[in-house]
């Protein structure tokens, strides 16, 4: 007994004496981790590009780093937001561990695969020190894409939707084999905000201040293709990123990262295309994109920016609206022709009808096939869908009965590519005369576009102007003042005819100089807002006639009672003279029935001569109320 008690306590001591294979590869796995930070800390790989790329540090002011990843399971460092060599010596320890992190709840290797990718090239891992593991979901997700190269997706802006106004940016991943017919089977890389669908006039705010996280996703761009263009008539631009297959790889590793995490979503910065930049330069590190940008990020600005880029875009395609489709082929329609559709569309097709008989075979069919289009259009967009899909299942079988096929038609676009525009910031320097009074005048404009600057490259009879400061030095006077701050001037002219019935409409709020009573120049705080409508006429280039019933408040110290509240209209003319030569004309009368009991009358005369992309000269003349003013300035954007 004795004997066997002295063989157990033998046994047992020699059991702890020795460690475990599993703790002898741990006591390994800790040395490993050790010799791999410190052969880190010695290349400095904290402090390259790349690294700070792949958690996307910024410099902050006082010489530190932050990153502009806001989701914390996107660190494996408590202090890898702000401390890039922290959260490498964290990573590489969480390479060795199955522990799940990130939203994916995958090991480390598998959520950031990147990462993993880029230290184990840069630091030549011993795989039998430190295993790789089998990341089935990412092989089986990237094998899926079966990529090829990349294209830059741009929707044009979109003025009935304020997450849109500015147009957007996404990224397609082009398949292997696929033909120019079968893109729109590819998938997408698209950023936007989580924003809940009740959310209302917070929706603005939040977006602005950051209120939102924003999340990358993967969708089929024929989704995003009918919301874009068939539902919203947003026209499409197309621009292949000339990417070789392992930057094409690359981005794609780090698009799976980013799905495993979200940024906080600012409207004006930290937006779709800016965090869609900083994917494409992790591509491409030598590409310097996000630099660029610092107070805000519109994507106009950053297709402009990637053409620039020498080689980068290998080619330019677009994609068109169902209503700009619908609207050229309109155009190829004779008078009588243009009556028939429109009948064709409310009644259906008459074959029987002499006006129907007169036309040959070939323009039955094109008549057919423009009603067809805007039958689809309206069953699209509108409630009564199933009304205008029977509607069009009707009228194509009459079309299949001509048993001719669908003229192929060029269409040319309304908008021109938004790089050919000029850049989204203004600034102009003017002289002028206001009542007796010379002044000089310079005014900076944030963005983005006016109805007298250039439409190339921007949605035709539209007006977003942000962020407008006007100063002004009167000579007689010896006065310098502000004379106008703009916070936010929309306006959306959309002109009917038979087929669309969209309506226009404004809204401005921001303060201006008046003169009123005894107040020579005094401020005055404006809200205006107004509905109405627009039609286009061609008698000499293109003319588009508009009209508003309108509300406005005003406060100021040059009111009896510091206020006023009324309504009235608008009534104007717009019109392009050559391509270069534009002139706008406009008349108000406003009746003011709450606080000052007042009223109105105003008029504006203004004319812009395009110089060159961005540069311009503009003439305005504004009469308000006994007041006369009329400035002469030259605009450079920027």
């Amino acid at each position: 007994m004795t004997c066997c008690l002295y063989i157990l306590v033998l046994l047992i001591s020699l059991f702890f004496a020795h460690p475990s294979s599993a703790q002898a590869e741990e006591a390994a796995g800790n040395l490993y981790v050790t010799e791999l930070i410190g052969q880190a800390v010695q290349a400095q790989l904290a402090s390259e590009r790349e690294w700070h790329l792949l958690l996307h540090y910024r410099q902050d002011m006082w010489g530190g780093y932050v990153s502009e990843q806001d989701d914390p399971g996107f660190f494996m460092s408590p202090d890898g937001k702000i401390d890039p060599q922290a959260e490498l010596n964290a990573t590489l320890k969480q390479f060795f561990s199955d522990e799940l992190v990130g939203r994916s709840k995958q090991p480390a290797q598998c959520a950031f695969v990147a990462r993993y990718a880029w230290l184990r090239d840069r630091l030549r891992f011993d795989e039998h020190r430190l295993p790789p593991m089998a990341c089935e979901r990412f092989e089986r997700w990237l094998a899926d894409f079966e990529a090829q190269s990349i294209t830059l997706i741009f929707p044009s802006a979109f003025m009935n939707n304020p997450a849109s106004m500015f147009g957007h940016t996404l990224l397609r991943v082009d398949q292997k084999g696929q033909t120019e017919q079968t893109r729109i089977l590819a998938y997408t890389i698209n950023y936007a905000a989580d924003v809940p669908p009740d959310s209302g006039l917070a929706y603005p705010i939040r977006g602005i201040f950051g209120g939102y996280r924003g999340y990358f996703s993967t969708i089929p761009y024929y989704l995003k293709v009918q919301e874009y263009r068939d539902i919203e008539n947003r026209d499409i631009w197309e621009y292949r990123l000339n990417f070789t297959d392992h930057q094409v790889t690359r981005l794609l590793m780090h698009a799976w990262e980013l799905g495993n995490s979200y940024f906080d979503y600012f409207f004006f910065k930290e937006n779709c295309s800016y965090h869609l930049l900083a994917l494409i330069e992790y591509a491409d590190p030598t590409l310097h994109l996000t630099d660029q940008f610092f107070l805000w990020t519109v994507p106009a600005d950053t297709v402009r920016l990637l053409v620039a880029q020498p080689g980068l875009v290998s080619d330019i395609a677009y994609r068109p609206s169902r209503s700009t489709l619908i609207r050229r082929k309109r155009e190829r329609l004779s008078p009588q022709e243009k009556e028939l559709t429109s009948q064709i569309i409310q009644e259906g097709v008459s074959t029987k009808s002499e006006a129907w008989s007169q036309l040959s075979v070939p323009r039955q069919a094109f008549v057919l096939d423009v009603a067809s289009d805007y039958l689809r259009y309206k069953s699209e967009t509108n409630e009564a869908a199933t009304e205008y899909k029977e509607r069009n299942r009707t009228l194509l079988t009459a079309r299949s009965e001509l048993r001719i096929p669908s003229e192929n038609l060029p269409v040319a676009p309304y908008a021109q590519r938004p790089e050919l525009g000029h850049k989204t910031s203004r600034a102009q320097m003017g002289a002028g005369w206001r009542n007796n009074d010379s002044y000089e005048e310079f005014v900076v404009r944030a963005g983005y576009q006016d109805l007298l600057d250039p439409e190339i490259g921007y949605t035709p009879n539209s007006q977003l102007e942000l962020a407008s400061v006007s100063l002004r030095h009167y000579n007689r006077a010896d006065q310098f003042r502000l004379e106008r701050a703009t916070l936010a001037n929309v306006l959306s002219l959309s002109p009917v005819d038979s087929l669309f019935h969209a309506p226009s409409w404004k809204i401005n709020v921001g303060m201006q100089t008046i003169r009123h009573n005894a107040c020579r120049l005094c401020s005055n705080g404006v809200i205006n807002g107004g509905i109405g409508a627009a039609v286009e006429s061609h008698w000499l280039t293109r003319e588009v006639y508009f009209a508003f019933a309108e509300g406005e408040a005003n406060y100021s110290r040059a009111y009896e009672e510091r206020h006023r509240i009324g309504g009235g209209g608008t009534a104007g003319l717009l019109s392009d003279l050559t391509d270069r030569w534009k002139v706008m004309a406009t008349g108000t009368y406003l009746k003011y029935a709450l606080g000052e009991k007042s009223d109105d009358i105003r008029w504006f005369v203004g004319s812009r001569y395009t110089l060159t992309q961005n540069w311009a000269m503009k003439l305005e003349y504004n009469h308000r109320d006994h007041d006369n003013d009329v400035v002469l300035s030259v605009q450079a954007f920027f």
